[in-house]
C-alpha cells in the first residue's frame, strides 16, 4: 500500500536510540528524506547512514533540546538540504534507570527529565510550527505531521520514576491543543501520539535484565511479549502517511500488547517458555 511518504522530509529526534533507528530504518523503506537528531551520539547515526546507504537521503545534526535555537538551526539545515520539512517525529526523550520515591527524588533530576522529554517535545514543535508559519503548507496536500512519543507511564503512572510519567502525560496536552493551532498554517496537518509501553531498547535494557522484571511487566499485558521497536515505528508510519492516516489528528495509537493497569495474569499463570520466547525472538 502506498503511503505517500516518498520525497517527504522527516525530523526526527532521538534517531540514535533503539526506537529512533527503527524509525529512520521504516521512512527510509518509505523513501522519505531524513534529517537525524542526536545529541550525544550523532556519530552513531552517520554508521548507520553509511551502513544502510541512505546517502543523499539522509542528513545528521546536532540539537540540545534545552537550548532552542539549536532546534531551529537543525531544522534550517534540513530546509536548506531538503526544500522543507514536512514530517516531525518528537522521539527524543530520557529514563533514569535508578528508582526514586517522590520525597528522594533530587530537583535537579526533576527537571532535567521534564526539560529533554516534555519541554524538548514542545520546542521541537516550536520549530516546526514556525517553520510552516514562515514557508506555507505543501501544495499537493500533503499535510504536515507531528507524532509524539509518549509512553504508557503518562497513562497509568510508574512509581519510583514519577518524573518520567509527569513527563510523558505532558504530551496530551500537548497534542490536543497543538492539533488545533497547526491547522491555522496549513489545513491538512495532523498531531497524533504514539504510546510505547515496554520495548526491548537500550534504555530498557538493564532493567529488563533484572530477575523478575519481565514476568512482572508482561503481568499486565493481554499478549505476552514485549515490543520491539519495529513495532512502535511502524505505528508512527502509519499516522505519519497523508494517505493512510489522511484524517486521523488528536489521537494515541498504544503499542503495549493490550496493556492494562491492573494485573492480568497470575504468577502461575504465566509461562516463562513463551515469555522468553518471544523476549528471544529477531
Amino acid at each position: 500500500m502506498d503511503t505517500r511518504l516518498k520525497g517527504l522530509t522527516v525530523l526526527i529526534t532521538g534517531a540514535s536510540g533503539g526506537i529512533g533507528e527503527a524509525l529512520a530504518e521504516e521512512f527510509a523503506n518509505e523513501g522519505a528524506n531524513l534529517v537525524l537528531h542526536g545529541h550525544s551520539r550523532a556519530d552513531k547515526l552517520e554508521d548507520l547512514v553509511g551502513l544502510e546507504g541512505w546517502g543523499e537521503r539522509a542528513l545528521v545534526g546536532t540539537a540540545d533540546l534545552r537550548k532552542p535555537e539549536t532546534l531551529d538551526e537543525l531544522f534550517e539545515q534540513g530546509r536548506q538540504r531538503f526544500g522543507r520539512i514536512d514530517v516531525v517525529v518528537a522521539n527524543a526523550g530520557i529514563w533514569p534507570p535508578e528508582p526514586k520515591p517522590l520525597h528522594e527524588l533530587s530537583v535537579e533530576r526533576i527537571r532535567e527529565v521534564i526539560d529533554v522529554n516534555l519541554i524538548g517535545t514542545i520546542v521541537t514543535c516550536r520549530s516546526f510550527a514556525a517553520q510552516l508559519a514562515a514557508y506555507g503548507p505543501r501544495a499537493d496536500g500533503r499535510g504536515a505531521s507531528v507524532c509524539l512519543i509518549g509512553s504508557t507511564a503518562g497513562r497509568f503512572g510508574e512509581a519510583h520514576h514519577l518524573e518520567y510519567a509527569v513527563s510523558k502525560a505532558g504530551m496530551y496536552g500537548l497534542m490536543r491543543s497543538l492539533k488545533n493551532e497547526l491547522v491555522a498554517l496549513d489545513p491538512w496537518a495532523r498531531v497524533n501520539l504514539v504510546e510505547p509501553g515496554w520495548t526491548v531498547t537500550p534504555m530498557a535494557e538493564a532493567a529488563l535484565a533484572e530477575e523478575g522484571t519481565v514476568d512482572r511487566v508482561c503481568a499486565t499485558m493481554a499478549l505476552r511479549q514485549l515490543a520491539r521497536p519495529a513495532d512502535v515505528a511502524r505505528a508512527v508510519v502509519f499516522l505519519s502517511s497523508p494517505a493512510l492516516a489522511r484524517h486521523v489528528s488528536g489521537e494515541v495509537i498504544t503499542v503495549a500488547g493490550g496493556m492494562e493497569g491492573r494485573r492480568l495474569w497470575e504468577p502461575e499463570q504465566i509461562d516463562p517458555m513463551v515469555v522468553r520466547s518471544r523476549l528471544e525472538r529477531d
